[in-house]
């Protein structure tokens, strides 16, 4: 439970960030990303690093991907923040908060207190990947509407939390119950309506979605959050409603504008269209597909000829586990193995490496995934016109010298 303290430090931090936004206009550091129109400020909101500005408002910062470099786990003050809403909540009473379980098929209503979702659940930890469905939109050719992120729209991170199937068994399912909404703080200012998603009933009921309280052994951040949000294992980060206020248990499927029209991609294998045509028919956007990065070099980089260095990255996939990675030096002409490192678990950052030792001349480094089912990524990246759930052979050139 929080403290008088925490709960001043909320405030405290919710009205200095309101000055300090105001403050850094004036002198901002900037990064280019590798994208058109890429220049971007960098700026420390509450809670927060340095982190790349898409949008102030809503609030939208990007991880900066040498973070990702640093270790497995993507600290708290780096996590990236998707909003969707410009009416956000700056200060949240922790004490106070509660979340309203509801709706046509249950059969007991109730309200729980952060305190009794701490106290009287079992809690469960999982490490899981949250990826914003338009995290690399700026790298879509032909370029795409929406806002043009690079890669650093994800997070890694150890969840805390109780299975929302616990919470949902209190409010007795009726056996007509079908989806579950959920709805935020955060209010809709400029059109798209109240942000609120749903799921089908047997995955509410799987056991790893959950209402999570922290984040990496601490409290959410507030733009993370706090107090309680929902993770959904392997499932882009749309799903994972920030301020967890009100679920519904409901008989229908739930066709609010952020589930339909919104967030939607082509009802096919790849979920991919040829640019310039429409899709035939759609449905909701789901789990991730396979991505793998080399996190130690950028592209562009210059090393010293003949020196050996060894090249680290990250993969991950929406739950199957990675199961090898292999890496080219020489543009995909040659493929071998790379080295796993630790599993933190089927949903989590996976660690690769190998050694190189560059001669003199352009080198063209490529990585490549593959998770249990035997899904990996296209050579080429496939399109589609909302630019969601990029995923492609990355590549990072590099000159030794």
């Amino acid at each position: 439970m929080d403290t008088s303290t925490n709960r001043l430090r909320r405030r405290l931090l919710a009205a200095a960030g309101l000055a300090s936004l105001t403050r850094s206009a004036f002198a901002q550091a900037t990064v280019e990303l590798p994208l058109i129109n890429g220049r971007r400020n960098l700026v420390a909101y509450p809670e927060k690093r340095p982190l790349i500005v898409l949008t102030s408002r809503p609030p939208q910062l990007e991880t900066p991907f040498e973070v990702f470099d640093e270790g497995l786990v993507t600290p708290n003050d780096a996590f990236f923040v998707r909003y969707h809403n410009a009416g956000i909540p700056t200060s949240v009473d922790g004490d106070k908060h509660v979340v309203k379980i509801g709706g046509n098929a249950v059969g007991k209503p109730f309200e729980l207190t952060m305190a009794e979702l701490r106290t009287q659940f079992k809690p469960v930890e999982l490490v899981a990947v949250n990826q914003c469905s338009g995290n690399s939109r700026g790298h879509f050719t032909p370029r795409v509407t929406g806002g043009q992120l690079s890669n650093g729209a994800m997070g890694n991170a150890r969840w805390t939390g109780v299975p929302l199937k616990d919470v949902l068994a209190r409010a007795e399912l009726k056996n007509g119950a079908r989806q579950v909404t959920f709805d935020g703080l955060d209010t809709a200012q400029f059109g798209g309506g109240d942000f609120v998603k749903s799921l089908d009933m047997n995955h509410a009921m799987d056991g790893e979605v959950m209402l999570a309280y922290q984040m990496n052994g601490a409290n959410l951040p507030m733009l993370n959050g706090y107090p309680v949000r929902l993770v959904v294992p392997g499932y882009y980060g749309t799903y994972w409603v920030k301020h967890l206020s009100d679920i519904q248990v409901i008989d229908q499927v739930y066709e609010g504008f952020w589930m339909k029209p919104a967030y939607r991609v082509p009802d096919n294998d790849c979920a991919c269209i040829e640019p310039g045509t429409t899709p035939t028919a759609t449905r909701p956007i789901g789990r991730f597909n396979v991505r793998s990065f080399i996190t130690s070099l950028k592209d562009g980089a210059r090393l010293t000829a003949g020196r050996q260095i060894l090249v680290r990255g990250i993969a991950f996939d929406g739950g199957q586990g990675i199961r090898e990675v292999a890496y080219s030096t020489d543009g995909a002409q040659t493929w071998r193995a790379a080295l796993l490192g630790e599993d933190l678990g089927r949903y989590s950052f996976r660690p690769f490496s190998f050694a190189f030792t560059p001669q003199k001349g352009t080198h063209d480094l490529r990585v490549r995934a593959w998770n249990r089912s035997g899904q990996s990524q296209p050579m080429e990246a496939l399109w589609q016109p909302a630019g969601y759930m990029r995923n492609v052979v990355e590549r990072v050139v590099i000159t030794a010298v």
